[in-house]
């Protein structure tokens, strides 16, 4: 059973979102936040599985709850999925940089927000689709200087490959043809980059490999 913590402002949008997913037969809502500093609190209590979290609330900002989650080692299999309500949201890159797994726009469709909460929890980031990556690339583009090259020194030039492809937004069965390559070997390689890198995640990853230099946001297309 997957277990997810909502985290927003409005009542309505819980009700909303809570209606969805506890008609699912293997997710179910642990509980609801009203504002960061709670949502916050839950998730040391609860350690939901997904944080699905709104960037604007009140006494502590999603962006500000969601480092406070992913800087906790204890809350490292706690994944976060950002809510904005518009889809170039000036906050979701940081977001992600502040070690959230991806984001939805709040009016997604009902099998977007299900597949997205099922995706994080197998370690997928929210970041396929194309409007994500013209986000990336965006706030990317206006990011600080790539960081010295010595930073991806540990890895093999396999794994720089692969990292560069899961920067520009390839899925493992993509990136397996690509390399002419299993989807397990791909995967394995996914793996043991980020852990290389301490990559909490394949959004993580995306963000070291534009910050390293090794991915131009005028790769994406």
């Amino acid at each position: 059973m997957i277990r997810v913590l909502l985290a927003d402002d409005q009542s309505l949008v819980r009700a909303g979102f809570r209606a969805l997913l506890d008609a699912q037969p293997d997710i179910e809502v642990a509980g609801e936040a009203s504002d960061g500093a709670e949502a916050l609190r839950m998730v040391r209590e609860l350690r939901p599985d997904v944080v699905l979290m709104d960037i604007r609330m009140p006494v502590l900002d999603g962006l500000a709850a969601t480092r406070g989650i992913t800087g906790d080692g204890e809350l490292a299999e706690v994944k976060v999925v950002m809510l904005t309500t518009f889809e170039l949201d000036e906050y979701v890159f940081e977001a992600i940089r502040s070690g959230a797994s991806g984001f939805l726009v709040k009016d997604t469709e009902p099998e977007e927000l299900l597949r997205a909460v099922r995706a994080v929890v197998e370690g997928d980031a929210l970041l396929s689709p194309g409007v994500t990556r013209r986000l990336i690339g965006e706030f990317a583009a206006r990011s600080k200087e790539p960081a010295a090259a010595g930073a991806l020194a540990g890895l093999t030039e396999r794994e720089r490959e692969v990292m560069a492809l899961v920067g520009i937004g390839l899925s493992n069965e993509e990136i397996a043809r690509r390399l002419v390559v299993s989807p397990l070997t791909a995967k394995t390689h996914v793996s043991r980059t980020m852990v290389k890198l301490g990559a909490r995640d394949r959004a993580q990853l995306v963000v070291l490999a534009y910050e390293s230099g090794l991915v131009r946001p005028g790769w994406l297309g």
